[in-house]
Parts: structure tokens; C-alpha cells; sequence
């Protein structure tokens, strides 16, 4: 069943459980979302319940057959394609009967939408119910049931101290567990280029066209900027893979890891893929045909469908329509504002009442992630108050039972998580032998103990959410919004969010919230003076040039801004008096800062 979206949003994937579930609720709905895929401990509980709740067989499969990973992530999939196909054939069949569920399919849609014109149009005009149902059949789309790798996570994994194969490691078998599937959906790649995990891919018909040319399984990846995109793109091309997706995300103004760029924002990054996009396609197309070719597969006569999309930050309708309008997108990802909605994420009554009252305040980038990269996270969380709690007693870290990111091999042979007891007490003892006073011990003790157990903070939310066990988890729960959780206060229906972002309604608590582009740089002068405060005096040559190179940036990224905004200043409308003097402020603040520093 390929799918096909009539909205011009979609839910990004979120943590390793807040949409593990999403498509289920909203895919019947024509709504696009993402599931993460390597927790396959979550997956597999997760796979029983439903089984349970729509009365389908379960067999477990049990950690000590062969390939056990794979097979946990193919059978889930199978299930949720399975209840989705259900779901959409109950949908297109229930006009006679209970209208009230298709009746919302419509309602969710945009307000222009001429598959939302044409049904009221029908309805209204008493077309036969035969003619109805048959029009139904054929233009009611499911949204995409896409998944996500994150593609750090390929370190080995063990039986006892033998290290197995590569194709073993969590994002491998996360991959053939996907590419096992019945979905034909999409495998959106994020955290960077893995070229082990990329070749990987070749083994598997369905990322190759089939005889009409179609491809079953499509690949998507994040992207940074267009030189990652085009990199990349020609990567899979040289392979025989297509990329069907470029989705560009804000480097700071995302919830998740915060992989930030050199100072290079989201509007002119955006801004040269519209520029590029034909020669990016172009290019990658003839490479494509070239090892399609050499490889005596089927070749497409035409460049493939490939969409570009963005995400980060946005939060009105008028964001919303203008990153449509001026950068010719096909998507827009709405991921933070989605936690604060039952009917599409799964987030645990605690979470949500922290995420509900959270204030700008209170959203910060941590050092919490054992992956050494900046991670968005909200004060008060259960595991934040959890790895508090055994700091202050002196039993800090995790057991780490799931070893999703254990890759630092400093002291051992066997990589082990920095978010460990075992990895913390080494760094501690260490820490006890610099004879510091008592406010430098405590500081830097802070810093060691900061790290999150994310392998089960980040899977817990579903398991509490459902009434699922948690034994192997405990019950405490990370969470990393982004900065946009600030100004939505309360939770919402599907209804209510779709009406948000469609303009319908407004459900933001404050009329001061940033424009988008505003915040993400107000981020990145924050990012870079924190990168100067925490590095050491005098800077090496290599810092310099790092410096100068991201302050370049920002000065290039507010001049665009500049002009931007004043060729759009009538789609602005009321709003552009504000985005212009917050510009002006952040301006003259990036370059009172850049002089005190080069005078300092």
C-alpha cells in the first residue's frame, strides 16, 4: 500500500517511544509520522500489548534466537501495517454507518483542500451513497508509516565478551528489521553519514526500483545544509539508491540532539536548496542511472519523486505557510507541539504535565546525552530528579541493561556509556585524586553525574502511557522538547492542533512568542558565546578560524534575514515591525559581543 498525504505537515520522530506508536492513532487519519526502530526491548512490549488490544496472535520472540533484533522490529512493523490497512478499510467502508471517524479524516485536512471541497461538494449535492463510497475508495490517502535510525547507533553488541558480527549491531538490524517488513514506506536516516550503515542498504530489493520503475522501500535523510544533502545524495546514487527525501532540520530550534551547524541557519540554508534542488536531482539522477545500469536493475525513466521538507521551530500558521510558499517545501515537520496531544504521541501523565507547564525557562540544552552532544531537555523530568536523587546519595549512573550507547573504550576493551555507574565511578576516583576544593569537586562532580540513561529514559513514556511493564526500564522518563514547548500550555486534541497549524485556531498561551528564524538565532549567539565562555585562553589557530568561520555565518544568515523580510513584509503583515526590531537587537548584540571578545 503505498501512501500518499493530502496534509502539508507531518510528526517527526520523537525520542525512542513518544511516536512509536503515532501511526496507529493518526495513520487511517491521512497524517504522516515517524517511529524510531532500534529499542527493540520497547518494541517487543509494545507488540504484545497491541496484539492484545486488537486481538491478533502473539508470539514472543525470545533474546536468544538468532537474529532476535530484526525479527522484534519486522514483526512490530508488520502489526502496525497490519491495524493501519484495517483501520483505512473499516474508514472507506463506514459512510453507510458510523461517519463520525471519516467525517474527521475531512475535518482534519486544510481549509482549501480540494479533497475537502469535493466531499462536502458531494455530500451536500446527495450523490448516490455508491458514488460516494467509490469516490472515497479512491481518494481517501493514508499518511506515511515512515521510521527512523539513528545512525550513531552502530556500536558492536556481545554474547557474554564475544563481539558479534557487524550486521548484529542495533542500526543493522534495525535496517533488515525494516527492509523484512511488509511497509512500503520510507527509512528516514538522521545523525550524520554512516557509509558502513549506507552500504548495508544494497542488500535489499525493496530499496531498488521495481519493474515499473516504483521503489517500495524510499530512503529519507536529515540534512544539516546542501553540501550533506548532495554528499549524500551521491552516495546512495553511486550505490543505486535514491534518495526520495531531503529533510532539512534547524540545528538548534529542534527538540532531540542538537546537532548544530557552524552558524549556518535555517532560512538560507533553505534558501540555497531552493536554488540547487533541480541540480542537486539532476546530478544525482545520472550517477543513479549509471549503478542502476552496472548492476542490471530496472532504471526509471524519469528523475524519481523527491520531496524536500524542514523542521525546527515552527509554531503558527503563518510560519507554517510561509516556509511552503518561499521555499517551495512539500512538508513542514511539527514534532514538539505534537507532545502535548494524546490522540498522536504517547507521553505518560507525569511528562505531560511537566511539558504542559513548562516555561522558556525551563527548556535547556543539557549534557545529558551519553552521545557527548547537546541534548534539549526540561527541568523537573522524572529521570533529570531520578539521576539527581542518586548523585545527591552517592550511588550515581545506570546498570545500563541495554547497551544501546555504550561506545566509550577509554577504559576497557568492551565499549561501555558514559552514562553508567561503572564509567561514572571511574571518572569520579579519578576526579578524588585532583584534590580540588570543595566547589570545584562539586561542579565537576555535577558535570560527571549529568549524564541520562536515554536507553530507557527515552522508551519509558509509551510502556507508562499504556499500563506496560517496566521492569528492565524503571519508571522514570526522559524527554527532550524543543524550545517551542514554551508557548503552548495545556493538552489538545488532533483536531485542535490540526486546526492550529491550518490557521483555524490559535493555541499559543502568549503574543510574544519569536518569529522562528528570530529564535533560532538568538540560539546559535547563545550557542557561540557559551563555545567561547568554555574554551580556554589564549585560542589555538584552529579555534580562531572555528570562531570566525561561525560568526561569518551569522553575520551572512541576519543580512539575509534582512532582505527576506522585506520582500515578504506584506505576507508579514503586523507581524514584521517586531521581527525586524528583534533582528536589529540580536544583531547589535552579536557584534557587541564579537568586540568584546577581540579586545579582550
Amino acid at each position: 500500500m503505498e501512501n500518499k498525504s493530502n496534509h502539508t505537515f507531518h510528526i517527526p520522530v520523537m525520542g525512542l517511544s513518544y511516536t512509536i506508536d503515532s501511526p496507529i492513532k493518526v495513520a487511517h487519519l491521512g497524517i504522516s509520522s515517524v517511529m524510531s526502530i532500534v529499542e527493540h526491548n520497547m518494541i517487543e512490549k509494545l507488540r504484545e500489548h497491541y496484539s492484545k488490544l486488537f486481538d491478533k496472535p502473539f508470539e514472543p520472540i525470545n533474546s536468544k534466537i538468532e537474529d532476535f533484533r530484526a525479527k522484534r522490529i519486522t514483526s512490530y512493523l508488520n502489526l502496525v501495517d497490519e491495524i493501519v490497512k484495517e483501520k483505512v478499510n473499516k474508514l472507506r467502508n463506514s459512510f453507510e454507518e458510523k461517519r463520525e471517524e471519516l467525517e474527521k479524516y475531512f475535518e482534519l485536512l486544510p481549509s482549501l483542500s480540494n479533497l475537502r471541497h469535493r466531499f462536502d461538494e458531494m455530500v451536500a449535492n446527495n450523490s448516490s451513497i455508491q458514488d460516494i463510497q467509490k469516490w472515497i475508495s479512491e481518494n481517501l490517502h493514508v499518511g506515511d508509516i515512515d521510521v527512523n535510525i539513528m545512525t550513531k547507533l552502530d556500536g558492536p553488541n556481545y554474547i557474554g565478551n564475544e563481539q558479534l558480527p557487524v550486521e548484529q549491531n542495533n542500526a543493522h538490524a534495525a535496517l533488515r528489521g525494516f527492509a523484512n517488513s511488509t511497509l512500503q514506506s520510507s527509512l528516514v536516516l538522521s545523525a550524520g553519514m554512516n557509509p558502513r550503515l549506507f552500504s548495508y542498504m544494497e542488500n535489499f530489493d525493496d530499496f531498488y526500483p521495481d519493474n515499473e520503475g516504483k521503489l517500495k522501500k524510499k530512503i529519507i535523510i536529515k540534512v544539516s545544509d546542501y553540501r550533506s544533502a548532495l554528499i549524500q545524495g551521491k552516495f546512495f546514487a553511486k550505490k543505486g539508491l535514491w534518495v526520495s527525501e531531503y529533510r532539512v532540520e534547524s540545528g538548534l530550534n529542534c527538540g532531540g540532539h542538537a546537532f548544530a551547524t557552524d552558524g549556518y541557519l535555517l532560512g538560507p540554508i533553505l534558501e540555497e536548496f531552493k536554488k540547487n534542488r533541480e541540480d542537486l536531482l539532476t546530478t544525482t539522477y545520472e550517477i543513479f542511472k549509471d549503478a542502476l545500469s552496472k548492476k542490471g536493475k530496472v532504471i526509471p525513466q524519469e528523475i524519481p519523486h523527491t520531496k524536500l521538507t524542514a523542521q525546527g521551530g515552527v509554531g503558527t500558521a503563518d510560519e507554517h505557510q510561509f516556509l511552503l510558499d518561499k521555499f517551495n517545501l512539500d512538508s513542514v515537520g511539527w514534532g514538539t507541539p505534537f507532545l502535548l496531544v494524546p490522540e498522536a504521541t504517547s507521553v505518560d501523565e507525569y511528562t505531560m504535565q511537566i511539558l504542559s507547564d513548562a516555561k522558556e525557562e525551563d527548556l535547556y540544552l543539557s549534557n545529558a546525552s551519553p552521545l557527548g552532544v547537546p541534548f534539549n531537555n526540561v527541568r523537573g523530568s522524572s529521570k533529570d530528579v531520578e539521576r539527581k536523587n542518586l548523585a545527591n546519595a552517592g550511588k550515581p549512573g545506570s546498570s545500563c541493561p541495554k547497551r544501546f550507547l555504550a561506545f566509550n573504550a577509554d577504559y576497557s576493551e568492551k565499549p561501555i556509556c558514559t552514562a553508567s555507574t561503572k564509567y561514572i565511578n571511574i571518572k569520579i576516583e579519578e576526579l578524588k585524586l585532583q584534590n580540588l576544593n570543595t566547589d570545584e569537586f562539586d561542579q565537576k562532580y555535577e558535570k560527571i553525574t549529568e549524564k541520562e540513561c536515554l536507553c530507557n529514559g527515552l522508551a519509558n513514556s509509551v510502556l507508562l502511557a499504556n499500563n506496560i511493564e517496566t521492569k528492565m526500564e524503571g519508571e522514570a522518563v526522559s524527554i527532550c522538547p524543543g524550545p517551542n514547548m514554551a508557548y503552548y500550555s495545556g493538552r489538545f486534541s488532533l483536531k485542535e492542533m490540526a486546526d492550529h497549524i491550518y490557521g483555524r485556531l490559535n493555541l499559543l498561551n502568549t503574543n510574544n512568542r519569536p518569529n522562528m528564524f528570530i529564535k533560532e538565532l538568538n540560539m546559535y549567539i547563545d550557542y557561540l558565546n557559551s563555545k567561547i565562555e568554555e574554551t580556554t585562553l589564549p585560542f589555538s589557530e584552529k579555534q580562531i578560524k572555528y570562531f570566525e568561520t561561525f560568526k561569518t555565518n551569522l553575520n551572512d544568515g541576519i543580512e539575509y534575514y534582512k532582505k527576506m523580510f522585506a520582500e515578504n513584509r506584506e505576507v508579514l503583515k503586523e507581524s514584521y515591525d517586531k521581527i525586524i526590531l528583534d533582528l536589529h537587537k540580536l544583531e547589535s548584540r552579536l557584534q557587541q559581543f564579537l568586540f568584546e571578545i577581540e579586545t579582550a
